[in-house]
């Protein structure tokens, strides 16, 4: 059989790449909850480049924290999903960049299952507060599809067994048949660039007293794999992984938990982009 060879395989690539970037939606920043809208954007806002921090877009659920404050279209910003953002996507990107040879670009890109094909543009998604998205059917098929075409997402900041019932509860919609599991130590996923095994709680900044928010005392690392054995769902239960980004540059938050977030997720995306 014969075979295009390593420069042909090349251009094939190239032409691929070329397609998606072509099609991809152009940058936006929406208004955040955090008030971040004086943030400066980086100078490489409208590049294209190897990597790039897709946040997802959702509608609020039932278990909504800012009902009745931040109640607009979440299409449009100030909603759930704007939480730790841009900053958080922003300072993960920058380290990112420092830790590997990953080209990543210096903002991040909001997508929107609902948006036509936008989301199989972006192969690594991250989502923030998943304990209280209202994630619909529709959106659930979406996502199956984009996971199982080989895109990875990460789950982050959900606390407590109600809220961990409730996420549950929605994954199902996106896997029935796929069951959440503890990820061991000795998968890959822990160990692409960084050995990341003394694992521990990571609390948000607003949570450094009691070291966990609700009764989410106990910090798991879980997945949904798929039937090859790769992780598609990485899911961060009774830790705050974004808000260890966002405050990463703070010297009144610990410096453990910034650095425990950030070798994760290295590893989660250099996992991402070889598996």
């Amino acid at each position: 059989m014969k075979t295009l060879g390593r420069w042909g395989c090349g251009l094939v690539f190239a032409g691929l790449v070329f397609g998606v970037l072509y099609a991809q939606r152009p940058f936006r920043q929406y208004p955040s909850v955090e008030g971040y809208e004086g943030m400066p954007l980086p100078a490489d806002y409208q590049k294209h480049t190897e990597w790039t921090f897709a946040r997802l877009m959702y509608p609020p659920g039932p278990l909504d924290g800012y009902a009745g404050r931040f109640d607009g279209d979440w299409r449009e910003g100030l909603s759930l999903w704007t939480q730790d953002y841009p900053a958080a996507d922003r300072k993960f990107s920058e380290a990112l960049r420092r830790l590997t040879r990953v080209e990543a670009r210096g903002v991040e890109q909001a997508v929107n299952l609902d948006d036509g094909d936008e989301i199989y543009n972006w192969p690594w998604l991250y989502a923030v507060q998943v304990g209280e998205w209202g994630l619909t059917e529709k959106q659930a098929k979406k996502l199956r599809d984009y996971l199982l075409r080989g895109g990875f997402f990460m789950a982050d900041d959900f606390h407590g067994s109600q809220e961990q019932a409730y996420f549950e509860g929605t994954m199902k919609m996106v896997f029935p048949e796929r069951p959440i599991v503890d990820i061991p130590n000795d998968d890959p996923i822990f160990h692409t660039v960084f050995d990341v095994n003394d694992r521990f709680r990571i609390p948000g900044a607003e949570h450094l007293g009691t070291g966990y928010k609700k009764d989410g005392r106990v910090a798991r690392w879980e997945g949904i794999y798929d039937d090859k054995g790769r992780v598609m769902v990485v899911i961060c239960l009774n830790s705050d992984t974004g808000d260890a980004w966002e405050w990463s540059d703070s010297p009144r938050y610990p410096l453990k938990y910034s650095d425990l977030a950030i070798r994760l997720g290295v590893n989660y995306v250099i996992y991402a982009m070889t598996h």
